[in-house]
């Protein structure tokens, strides 16, 4: 006869822990209908989900479980008490994780292949097979939109960017090349760098060893969440073929942050700790506990599978031409830390009130250090100016990009009108 434990570790040994963090988001209800239906096994379903909502949805969703038989648990919350991305992520983890096997961790916008669990479970299983103990499948999905059509193509890559003044990383999704190569050759997955918030299927455990940090706001979620992961022994892969897909514009539905009159303030909190986490720009490496890196890889092993040096803001060639991770190794200290470039990437955006003439020269585009000394500068023509202020947006957006050992404190963009001369100086701190 089984015991208690044997019971519970038999019925939960194919089970999948669906993890969704929604606000107020119609597409909730479609999202885990699509999600039933195009299971292989509805009974290893159990959805986990921070509900930031009103309690009408409670009722939709009561109503779901009853057709269709799924486990559900709910944590809800008015949405007006809400905190933001991550700490909904941390209660669905802190909260209601039950054991499964399984761990799959989505937004509440997304549409699925038929099968998908049973797909999933089987490219987690031949890399456990491969030698990973503890594989990560995920990436970026291609979109679905409201209309029922969905992106053909591949899960893309999570390529390497940008540092945002801030110290986060910005991601750019690119088509995993040859997919159907790979495909013919048996691989079933590339090596990935970085994991995207809105899929991950990996081990059940993950929900206890990678605890999502509930004073992250949202941005910083995805760089740190990939780093921690390795460290705690993670392998992060990319599979070849698409899965999942995912909407990504939210056109005309509010996000937490439209509602959050604290929102800045959380994001600056949030900021600073993801620099703290890292030790960027200045800040004391701090030991973030149970909130941190794991003990079976350090964070200097991620820099070298990465190509990214987070104290220095530095990233290698090899990763900004976009290769499949790792990167080769480099022995010795001092070349290894020579081969990082720091690059900065910015957006200014300067408001069409700021700018009102129409017959600019050039704007002085420039980028000052904390001596107030000028570590870069590129003006913008006329062709420049004009093509900016044909933004839909209804604002200029003045993309400056270069390469740099120290960041930049403030940018100054300086307007030459043919009719008045010299304009109006326009400057803005960048920390």
């Amino acid at each position: 006869m089984l015991s208690n434990y044997s019971m519970k570790q038999t019925k939960l040994s194919d089970k999948i822990f669906i993890s969704i963090a929604s606000y107020r988001d119609p597409e909730l209800i479609p999202t885990i209908v699509d999600c039933i239906e195009k299971s292989d096994k509805k009974s290893r379903l159990h959805f986990g989900i921070c509900l930031q909502d009103s309690k009408e949805i409670l009722y939709k969703i009561k109503h779901i479980k009853k057709t269709y038989n799924v486990n559900f648990s709910i944590d809800f919350h008015n949405w007006r008490d809400s905190n933001g991305t991550c700490w909904a992520r941390y209660n669905v983890q802190q909260k209601l994780y039950n054991g499964e096997k399984y761990y799959l961790q989505l937004d509440s916008h997304h549409r699925f292949i038929p099968q998908w669990d049973s797909v999933l479970i089987d490219l987690l299983q031949n890399k456990q097979n491969d030698g990973s103990h503890k594989p990560i499948i995920g990436g970026y999905c291609p979109s679905y939109r409201l209309d029922g059509t969905c992106d053909d193509g591949a899960i893309q890559i999570n390529s390497y960017d940008t540092f945002t003044e801030d110290g986060d990383i910005v991601f750019r999704p690119i088509t995993i090349r040859q997919a159907s190569s790979l495909i013919s050759s048996g691989l079933i997955t590339v090596p990935a760098r970085f994991l995207s918030g809105h899929f991950i299927f990996t081990l059940g455990e993950f929900c206890k060893e990678c605890l999502y940090d509930p004073n992250l706001y949202f941005r910083g979620e995805e760089i740190s969440l990939s780093a921690r992961a390795y460290t705690h022994g993670y392998d992060l892969f990319h599979p070849h073929k698409v899965l999942i897909w995912h909407e990504y514009t939210r056109k005309g539905r509010v996000k937490q942050w439209d509602d959050d009159k604290e929102w800045v303030k959380k994001n600056e909190i949030s900021h600073k700790l993801n620099r703290q986490l890292f030790g960027m720009d200045g800040e004391e490496m701090k030991d973030l506990g149970e909130y941190g890196f794991g003990t079976e890889r350090t964070l200097k092993d991620y820099e070298k599978y990465a190509g990214i040096l987070f104290s220095k803001r530095g990233v290698q060639k090899y990763t900004l031409d976009k290769h499949y991770a790792p990167n080769p190794p480099i022995e010795d200290e001092e070349e290894w830390l020579n081969s990082f470039t720091s690059i900065f990437k910015h957006c200014i955006d300067v408001y069409k009130q700021q700018v009102p003439e129409n017959d600019y020269e050039f704007w002085v585009v420039a980028f000052h250090d904390d001596k107030d000394e000028t570590i870069y500068r590129k003006d913008a023509d006329k062709n420049e100016i004009a093509s900016m202020m044909r933004d839909p947006d209804g604002y200029c957006k003045v993309w400056r990009e270069f390469q740099t050992v120290d960041k930049p404190k403030y940018w100054v963009v300086w307007p030459y009108s043919t009719s008045k001369g010299w304009c109006e100086r326009i400057t803005g701190n960048l920390f």
